[in-house]
């Protein structure tokens, strides 16, 4: 059995339009919702195998974030270009094509990939991927390469805004 976690990067930043849709940075609700998504994927024990981020600095710094909270060694997170701007095909190709070593990955990255996804493996429905959100599918699969359609199960769906009291909700 495999297992995948998936994470939407924390909310990025548009007040730079010099900067490249690749380049953009968190904004203030960003950095205010990435420590408790890291702590929230430590509580849960959703330790991977092997990290994989897109190289947008919005993903790497969730990715970061989450890998220091989690203390893996720096060599478990792989950049992978593929996964900016990618659809749920591209993000199911890269999957296909881990090493079966790995019982359980992480991949941090974008919507609508992500949400698509995780519709895929699971057929759940009414499961937005906001930013800073967590899916944790447990897969019926032997092989990353028998990832296909319905194999999986959601086993925990986390995001922010779940965290918040009545007032902060108001806020946001």
């Amino acid at each position: 059995m495999k297992k995948l976690t998936l994470i939407r990067h924390a909310k990025s930043s548009w007040s730079d339009p010099c900067l490249s849709d690749f380049e953009r940075p968190l904004n203030k609700r960003g950095n205010r919702d990435l420590p408790g998504l890291a702590q929230r994927v430590q509580r849960f024990q959703l330790y991977p195998d092997h990290l994989l981020s897109s190289g947008a600095v919005r993903a790497l710094t969730t990715a970061k974030a989450v890998s220091d909270e989690l203390k893996l060694p720096s060599q478990q997170i792989e950049v992978v270009p593929e996964l900016y701007e990618s659809c749920y095909e591209t993000l199911l190709n890269v999957l296909q094509n881990q090493p079966d070593r790995h019982r359980h990955i992480m991949l941090v990255g974008h919507n609508p990939g992500l949400e698509d996804l995780a519709y895929y493996l699971t057929h759940e429905t009414g499961l937005p991927c906001p930013t800073a959100s967590v899916l944790h599918i447990h897969l019926s699969i032997t092989s990353w390469s028998e990832l296909a359609e319905s194999c999986g199960a959601l086993e925990l769906y986390d995001y922010p805004k779940k965290h918040l009291t009545d007032s902060e909700a108001e806020e946001v």
